[in-house]
């Protein structure tokens, strides 16, 4: 039933592209002056945050400032959760193609497959002000959603405007304990955006000439042949083929022998 192997890496490019938004933060610390004394640029990786939490508190060597300063802040990010869109689903037989009259072949995707992904974000710090100057740099672009653009097929051109909705912060201090303990402040913040799953994508001819027998309906005999020829230059890029069936009238536009939406 199922078709030869494909693969568009659509969960690659949307976790990439989340990732990129957040991969030039920087926290800036000062002295009793008010002059900047160090610029960090915050690292960001994909993993969940008990991994990098395991390695702070793990690790003996952190005990020297210079050390935590290359290491806190920083941040993390993973997939929580995918789950079907039932509500952005549209027609299954609508296509999307790409292809030319001139070449006279077209390449074919059906129609996508919606779902929801959860990604949750945290921020690990060694103390709040560090935080805060990262979350404050975050959430002014969320409200709630931040809409990016992704190449979801490079291969006939498709792109798709994706948005990223902010659906909850959370904080977690761990404050208790001696003083040899590390704390830990981790900002988690949750996201919830779209990724549209396509099949393969299919090469076929394109119809170049269509003909259609108009007869009486009453007697049923022959009236006369229409027909309908593609424009020399027709351009096929990024059009959605809807298969429709019109009513057959004198009024028949002789230059179109599809529905395009």
């Amino acid at each position: 039933m199922l078709s030869d192997h494909f693969y568009h890496a659509t969960i690659r490019r949307t976790i990439a592209a989340f990732g990129s938004i957040f991969n030039d933060i920087k926290v800036v610390r000062k002295d009793g002056d008010g002059q900047v004394r160090q610029i960090t640029r915050v690292p960001l990786a994909y993993g969940p945050k008990q991994k990098f939490l395991a390695r702070v508190t793990g690790d003996s060597k952190l005990s020297n400032e210079a050390i935590v300063a290359i290491k806190l802040p920083r941040m993390s990010f993973e997939i929580t959760s995918l789950e079907y869109d039932p509500q952005s689903k549209i027609g299954k037989m609508n296509k999307l193609r790409r292809g030319s009259i001139t070449d006279g072949s077209q390449q074919i995707v059906y129609t996508n497959s919606p779902y929801k992904i959860g990604i949750s974000l945290s921020i690990l710090a060694k103390n709040q002000d560090d935080a805060l100057q990262v979350v404050e740099q975050i959430l002014p672009y969320f409200q709630p959603e931040y809409t990016i653009t992704i190449n979801e097929i490079p291969e006939i051109g498709v792109k798709g405007d994706i948005p990223i909705v902010l659906t909850g912060v959370n904080l977690t201090d761990d404050y208790e304990g001696d003083y040899l303990t590390r704390r830990a402040i981790i900002y988690t913040l949750d996201f919830s955006t779209r990724v549209r799953f396509y099949g393969p994508i299919q090469d076929k001819n394109v119809i170049l000439t269509s003909s259609v027998d108009i007869n009486n309906l009453e007697t049923f005999g022959f009236i006369e042949e229409a027909t309908a020829e593609a424009a020399a230059n027709t351009d096929l890029t990024n059009q959605t083929l809807v298969d429709a069936y019109d009513d057959v009238s004198e009024g028949i536009d002789e230059t179109d022998d599809n529905a395009i939406t």
